[in-house]
């Protein structure tokens, strides 16, 4: 399985940025023993219009991809529930997976019917670049979990 966070817009050097970078290559490390071919972020550029943003996250979704949007309406997942989920699909063959991060104005409404796994961050509004923090530090905690490291506290 390949994971991907893909994302709108590019996120400048800063203190968001390293945290992301970090999370991803710990993720990475982490994943190879669990048969994780790859763990990336994915950035595209952010428009002027949600209809543009979309589409150039679709665009880098591959065929056959399991998809989760993150959106205030989705899911509330614990982080043993995700990662249990995330094995699941991993152990049935789930070649790539992407979690998609939309622009200010998130998805469009035919994104959101398209794709019916949506997770979400609590009840608060977050910022973007939070997020994608979040996003990438719960990818490696599910990986951790999976393996059994003590990262995760009970």
């Amino acid at each position: 399985m390949k994971i991907s966070l893909i994302t709108v817009g590019r996120m400048k050097r800063g203190p968001e940025r390293e945290l992301v970078d970090d999370y991803i290559v710990r993720a990475k490390k982490l994943g190879t023993s669990l048969g994780v071919r790859d763990v990336s972020e994915i950035e595209v550029e952010a428009s002027h219009t949600q209809e543009q943003e979309c589409e150039r996250l679709l665009a880098k979704i591959p065929a056959g991809a399991e998809v989760f949007l993150f959106d205030e309406r989705g899911k509330d997942w614990s982080s043993t529930e995700f990662s249990a989920h995330l094995e699941k699909l991993k152990d049935n063959g789930c070649p790539d997976l992407c979690f998609l991060i939309g622009g200010a104005d998130g998805f469009t409404k035919d994104v959101k019917r398209q794709y019916q796994n949506k997770i979400r961050l609590g009840s608060l509004t977050w910022p973007h670049k939070l997020v994608r923090v979040l996003a990438a530090e719960q990818i490696y905690r599910a990986l951790s979990l999976m393996a059994g490291t003590p990262y995760h506290r009970e």
